[in-house]
């Protein structure tokens, strides 16, 4: 009788431990199969989260691509004007420097340092040589600006109000939007945004030709003529401080400026004319600004801005 009970309970045993495993197993069939099957509430949250980023980045890629395009056809727009108003090759001061040290340190990275140390002097020789020729260079510029004596102050060197933080220009010398019309025009000067009443300088030795009333579409404007070919004029003035005929020196206050004429908001509008041809005045502010300076407003100036006539 004790064997047969021994016998019977190791049955059961048997029983349980299979219907165990097999509910673990039927258990584990139907989780996997949920989980190909159906998410889980954070994976559904996770997934859910992804795709959302997916669509976004899909959406900044298509943007980032437009804006590309459209940068191109700006970028290939400026340079034909550049070269349609001015018969040469746009500035490129960034984009050029920065592709050639990409490319210099793309082929640096793989030379060997004995390699490199040729290259290095050899780069150091053509240096000293073109050292040379910029002395030489020097040496002749020197001997043409001592020949010029007097005469170089006649020449437009400085800007024609404060702008030391060169914040203040607005427009520069090209094809610009006309504020009034909203269709492109060549504007033939450079625009500074300044205060009405601001100090307006002469920018080199000159006789006061012109003095024009406000009834012009330029407004009040005074026009200077430097006896050596050039001539500046200042434009939407608010009053003159000198009469026709006046001598002037470089750096006189000649006028406050204004408002005066077609004008959008209170600013000077300044030209210099060489020949009786208007010329970029961005080129003739060399006595006053610095390598560095020069080139940064030449990139402002590049930039798209905004004329007030």
């Amino acid at each position: 009788m004790t064997k047969q009970a021994e016998q019977l309970r190791r049955k059961r045993i048997i029983r349980l431990l299979i219907r165990l495993f097999a509910w673990v197993g039927v258990a584990l069939v139907y989780y996997f199969g949920f989980s190909l099957l159906f998410d889980t509430p954070a994976e559904y949250r996770m997934r859910s989260s992804t795709d959302l980023m997916r669509e976004q980045y899909d959406a900044l890629s298509e943007r980032y691509d437009s804006l590309e395009m459209v940068l191109d056809n700006i970028t290939a727009r400026d340079k034909s004007v550049f070269r349609i108003l001015f018969e040469s090759d746009p500035y490129d001061l960034e984009t050029e420097q920065s592709e050639e040290r990409l490319a210099l340190y793309e082929r640096n990275i793989a030379k060997s340092k004995r390699r490199l140390a040729i290259d290095l002097k050899t780069e150091i020789d053509e240096m000293s040589a073109k050292t040379d020729e910029l002395e030489a260079s020097w040496r002749r510029i020197k001997e043409l600006g001592d020949g010029l004596g007097d005469k170089s102050r006649n020449i437009p060197s400085i800007q024609p109000v404060l702008n030391k933080q060169l914040t203040l220009l607005t427009a520069g010398y090209g094809t610009v939007l006309n504020p009034f019309y909203r269709t492109p025009q060549s504007h033939q000067g450079v625009d500074y945004t300044v205060a009405e009443g601001s100090s307006v300088f002469a920018t080199a030795d000159g006789v006061v030709r012109e003095i024009s009333d406000k009834s012009s579409t330029l407004g009040k404007t005074i026009v200077i003529d430097h006896g050596n070919g050039y001539k500046t004029s200042y434009s939407h003035l608010l009053s003159t401080l000198v009469r026709r005929g006046q001598r002037v020196q470089r750096g006189d206050v000649i006028a406050l400026s204004g408002n005066s004429g077609l004008s959008l908001a209170p600013h000077l509008h300044y030209e210099v004319r060489y020949n009786d041809l208007r010329v970029d005045p961005i080129h003739y502010f060399f006595m006053e600004l610095s390598p560095d300076e020069v080139q940064r407003i030449i990139r402002i100036a590049q930039s798209g801005m905004q004329s007030f006539d």
